[in-house]
């Protein structure tokens, strides 16, 4: 009996420390875009191999009044600003669950991961609203994500 509560035992042990076991991030490149009539980002996304996490998202808010044909030109210089200003983002770490990417010891989500699909949605709050974009995984950063 005490050989069974003794495996038992074991068993528990190292299923609580294989659940509190750290999460590895996934390690890659994304980028994406999101536009309204009131708003528009631009996205681009790191995380290195050693959970170093880089990222960058342009907007432009409150624009319902843009019109039409300034709309492009806006786009184009979200995406400049976001090439020429991606040598200058600090690197940061986050808390990660496996799932969801949080600022150390913060509640709300700033990236969410799903690793059956393997799709990253970066959670970006302008103003009161809270946006989740959806980006895509890429080799190569492009000079302008709109076009992709």
């Amino acid at each position: 009996m005490r050989r069974f509560a003794a495996a038992v035992l074991s068993v528990l042990c190292f299923a609580v420390l294989v659940g509190c076991a750290h999460k590895q991030p996934p390690v890659g490149r994304w980028e994406g875009t999101y536009e309204t009539d009131d708003d528009m980002v631009v996205v681009r996304l790191e995380i290195a191999a050693n959970g170093t996490i880089y990222l960058s998202a342009p907007d432009a808010m409150d624009i319902a009044g843009t019109p039409p044909d300034q709309r492009a030109p806006m786009r184009d210089r979200l995406a400049a600003t976001l090439s020429s200003s991606w040598n200058d983002v600090e690197g940061r770490t986050m808390d990660f669950d496996g799932r969801v990417f949080r600022k150390p010891g913060g509640l709300a989500p700033q990236m969410e991961w799903n690793p059956d699909s393997r799709k990253m949605t970066v959670v970006v709050y302008l103003g009161m609203k809270t946006i989740r974009i959806p980006v895509r995984a890429v080799k190569d950063f492009s000079d302008n994500p709109w076009n992709g």
